[in-house]
């Protein structure tokens, strides 16, 4: 089998067509609020299987400090505005998330003291499609 190498400077986060720089280490978490199918088993056995037609879904971004995308990721926060997002990853497989209407929950926790804390932000999206 041959290795794979994993690159982060393959992904990319485009929130309202601004890329995001300065990821902290763990960068950006999709998932899904719901599963895609729900299973039911009756009292004698009979199986159902719903389709769940939920498509929002939460993603995670966590920046340095020094993110030149900090105070945007704020400003979006307290203005409510819906955006569309775009994460894309573009090494082997690729994978392309996209939503055209989120928005980001609220402005980053801040904490100070004798080393720098990352800014995370959850951007809440109302109709995800993940490829």
């Amino acid at each position: 089998m041959k290795a794979a190498t994993y690159d982060p400077n393959d992904l990319a986060v485009i929130v309202d067509s601004v890329y995001l720089t300065g990821f902290s280490e763990d960068m950006v978490e999709i998932e899904k609020a719901e599963n895609n199918y729900e299973t039911k088993v009756g009292a004698q056995g009979d199986v159902v299987r719903t389709k769940v037609n939920n498509p929002l879904a939460t993603i995670s971004v966590t920046l340095l400090p020094s993110s030149p995308q900090v105070a945007y990721l704020d400003k979006l926060a307290n203005s409510g505005k819906l955006v569309p997002v775009s994460v894309i990853y573009s090494g082997t497989p690729k994978e392309t998330t996209t939503v055209t209407e989120a928005y980001v929950v609220k402005p980053a926790s801040r904490s100070y003291g004798n080393e720098a804390a990352d800014r995370e932000y959850e951007i809440q999206c109302l109709d995800i499609d993940m490829q």
